[in-house]
């Protein structure tokens, strides 16, 4: 089990792990999954735009994985064993209440208390400068606020920011 000095990576599915918007010229690669099945009949066809070896990439970072996504248990269910990834806790999203400040995502609450005083890592790309400023304030520990471009999703240069990042921070304690 992970210590109190390892940092989190909170990790948002749409965007990151999948591209979607413009896509690039000749579209989107299609992926096999690490057991290299196509995504069968009722599963989200988007899957197959999901890089298994992010998976490997992803374990590969001194860090614990969180899912920190609206796919909820999903993620578990469909995208760990497309990437060859354990089942991985998942952050469980308040009932918004209205009062969040204007322009504040409605996972940064969340997300900081989460990690309770744990440094961390928000991989996401609807990240914006009103959530860096309120975790900047509000976060005891360091954290790295990545913003991913959803039509690319994670890349190579993604995850060097996130491995100096981590091994930088994973004995800070607060």
């Amino acid at each position: 089990m992970a210590g109190p000095g390892t940092p989190l990576l909170f990790l948002d599915v749409d965007g990151p792990l999948i591209p979607f918007g413009a896509p690039p010229p000749g579209g989107y690669p299609v992926f096999r999954g690490v057991s290299a099945a196509a995504p069968g009949p009722g599963v989200n066809p988007l899957l197959a735009r999901v890089d298994p070896a992010l998976g490997g990439r992803l374990l590969s970072l001194p860090c614990e994985l969180v899912w920190a996504t609206t796919w909820m248990s999903d993620a578990n269910d469909c995208l760990s064993p497309w990437l060859g990834l354990p089942q991985l806790p998942v952050v469980s999203w308040p009932v918004e209440d209205g009062d969040e400040p204007a322009g504040l995502h409605g996972k940064t609450r969340a997300l900081v208390a989460r990690a309770a005083g744990r440094p961390f890592v928000w991989v996401d790309d609807e990240i914006a400068a009103t959530d860096r400023r309120w975790v900047s304030a509000h976060s005891p520990a360091p954290a790295l606020l990545h913003r991913v471009d959803h039509q690319r999703g994670l890349t190579a240069a993604d995850f060097a920011t996130l491995d100096a990042w981590l091994r930088t921070h994973r004995h800070d304690t607060p």
